[in-house]
């Protein structure tokens, strides 16, 4: 169905592959535009409640952007809707949760879409970094934005202006992933923590990823209204009196996303 990605569930897990080793998965505009096609497809699909992105092989993640199409680019492409910024845009708020299963190196676009994934689990071999600058261009989807939230300015400008790999353990101890693991237990782990997610109150999940990722745009007091309102949203569902009346009955509770 698709030149570049290939889609596969396993149970209520959508892994989203990028199917281009033989150039260490590089991101070109096709392949951008065919993950967010099977994205759409995936919203819409009940059986599915967590995404998974990683990469063909065992050398690359996704190594950045296809520079043959990079060098053609001109100011007003940067200007233009559609880009690549917006694509990350629309992962980082998806209503499902998405985890980066980091394979190998996670460069540049490839980094930016690990950063926009909610969780980011990574091989113990991989490495991760934003290289831009050596091409005198900066990370320009969300990268500058998005690595500063998650480790700070200081930690930010210095992989972005030395143009540093991390290892996955100085990912980890930056707080950029969450978990390192051997590369033969990674699926495992992605699995593991996929499965927490899903015995959680589906609604809540969801409401959940929008306080966040609108609280962290805003002032606190704004981000705490918004908590509010995702919180009285969900006294008001099914869900919160099965979680509730499960927990004081000593069973695991059975949600119906209502």
């Amino acid at each position: 169905m698709y030149e570049s990605i290939l889609v596969k569930k396993e149970g209520r897990l959508a892994y989203i592959t990028i199917n281009l080793p033989e150039v260490r998965n590089r991101l070109s505009k096709e392949t951008v535009s065919e993950m967010l096609h099977t994205l759409e497809i995936l919203k819409a699909d009940d059986e599915v409640g967590v995404i998974v992105f990683t990469g063909q092989g065992e050398k690359a993640f996704a190594a950045g952007a296809d520079i043959t199409q990079l060098v053609k680019k001109n100011p007003l492409d940067v200007l233009s809707s559609g880009g690549m910024q917006e694509a990350y845009d629309y992962i980082e708020s998806y209503e499902k949760p998405t985890i980066a299963m980091i394979n190998g190196l996670a460069l540049g676009g490839g980094c930016e879409l690990a950063l926009a994934s909610d969780i980011r689990v990574m091989a113990d071999h991989a490495k991760i970094g934003l290289p831009e600058l050596n091409l005198a261009i900066i990370p320009g989807a969300g990268g500058t934005q998005r690595l500063t939230r998650i480790v700070g300015r200081g930690k930010a400008l210095e992989m972005i202006l030395l143009g540093k790999f991390l290892s996955a353990q100085e990912a980890q101890q930056s707080g950029l992933v969450s978990e390192v693991v051997p590369l033969f237990e990674l699926k495992a782990k992605v699995e593991e923590l996929a499965d927490q997610i899903l015995a959680k109150g589906p609604l809540a999940v969801k409401l959940a990823k929008i306080a966040v990722t609108l609280g962290a745009d805003t002032d606190v007091k704004t981000g705490q209204m918004i908590e509010r309102l995702a919180q009285a949203v969900l006294f008001a569902t099914n869900d919160k009196q099965e979680g509730t009346s499960a927990f004081i009955e000593k069973r695991k509770p059975e949600f119906t996303a209502k």
